[in-house]
């Protein structure tokens, strides 16, 4: 079905099967209502994406804009990090005091918070009027939060390039950031598992499976990857691989910089590859969700937002069988594509 009856949004956006979504939402229990897929590729989004579709995709871009995209689990909150630091001519104490969450509006994140689990964050934070202003905010629509932004705007974004704005490259810039499918499902199983918007219940080679047949948020994957490739050339797009990020910190820096129109010395970038460290990650209240704990968006007891930040460890969760599926998976997607992640080719 064609939501919009001015025809403004271009692709279709069609309900998934009841019965499916019905199987469906017994395991990811933050969604009460169903998916939809979207366009010829079918991306899989929750069912008020219908709401948002429009709005995003007829967002006003502006030429200072920097978006920040990727498949979740990619790297994103590094890369936000990464380039807003460049960008700002690497303010740490600016950094340290406004949470990523507050630097970064996520466009469709309030497509992921249902009017059940809204009220029901809400009934839990009503003690709170602080808490309440916090849970409005997060919960806000991104176009609304980004149409009253009067400085430069750092987008962050899991949507894929074809429901986004047409002038996106056009006006604004785009840094994606690409990871290898097995890694960015095992650190997608966890935070589904962790944030009560998804709300996992299952198993991980149940969640695998739901993940390579594209039944989970923001698939099809490597259709994901492959809109974005396909831009990578434009002079206002920059590609990056997560595998990159981890094996030359330092270079992938200078990349940004250079993208940003930035030039760092070699010892401002040492301290910037510090701050940027998987260690020192990890104790950074500002870039760990904080904000997400705080209204128990986030369960406690389970793993934190920013985990182990390796490359590789998908092995620690596949078993051969999974490991076979994987190989024949991701050679079946890219047979016709000249991408390649730079650690394995096909």
């Amino acid at each position: 079905m064609d939501v919009h009856n001015n025809n403004k949004f271009p692709l279709e956006i069609r309900d998934v099967e009841p019965k499916l979504a019905a199987e469906l939402m017994k395991y990811f229990t933050g969604e009460h209502t169903g998916f939809v897929r979207v366009g010829p590729k079918g991306y899989f989004l929750p069912d008020k994406y219908k709401q948002e579709a429009l709005n995003i995709y007829t967002m006003d871009v502006r030429h200072s804009d920097i978006f920040v995209a990727s498949y979740p689990r990619s790297g994103t909150t590094w890369t936000q990090e990464l380039v807003w630091m460049v960008a700002n001519d690497l303010d740490y104490e600016k950094s340290d005091a406004i949470p990523l969450t507050e630097r970064y509006p996520f466009l469709e994140f309030s497509i992921f918070v249902h009017p059940v689990m809204k009220a029901r964050f809400h009934e839990e934070n009503s003690h709170s009027p602080e808490k309440l202003r916090l849970l409005e905010l997060v919960s806000q629509p991104g176009t609304e939060q980004l149409a009253a932004n009067t400085s430069q705007r750092f987008i962050k974004t899991h949507l894929p390039m074809s429901v986004l704005p047409p002038t996106l490259l056009e006006k604004g810039r785009m840094v994606y950031v690409a990871r290898d499918p097995r890694d960015v499902a095992v650190s997608f199983y966890h935070l589904n598992r962790l944030i009560r918007t998804q709300g996992y219940i299952g198993d991980f080679k149940m969640y695998w499976n739901f993940f390579i047949n594209d039944l989970h948020h923001w698939t099809p994957y490597f259709e994901h990857l492959k809109e974005a490739w396909q831009k990578r050339h434009h002079p206002r797009m920059l590609f990056l691989f997560y595998e990159e990020l981890t094996k030359d910190l330092p270079a992938a820096v200078r990349r940004v910089a250079a993208f940003l129109d930035k030039q760092y010395s070699g010892e401002e970038i040492a301290k910037l590859c510090e701050h940027l460290s998987i260690d020192s990650f990890k104790n950074n209240k500002s870039v760990n969700y904080d904000v997400m704990k705080e209204l128990g968006i986030l369960i406690p007891g389970e793993q934190g937002f920013i985990r182990k930040g390796k490359a590789g460890g998908w092995r620690d969760y596949f078993d051969e069988e999974m490991t076979q599926q994987a190989d024949r998976w991701i050679a079946d997607n890219l047979k016709d594509s000249d991408f390649r992640f730079p650690h394995f080719s096909i």
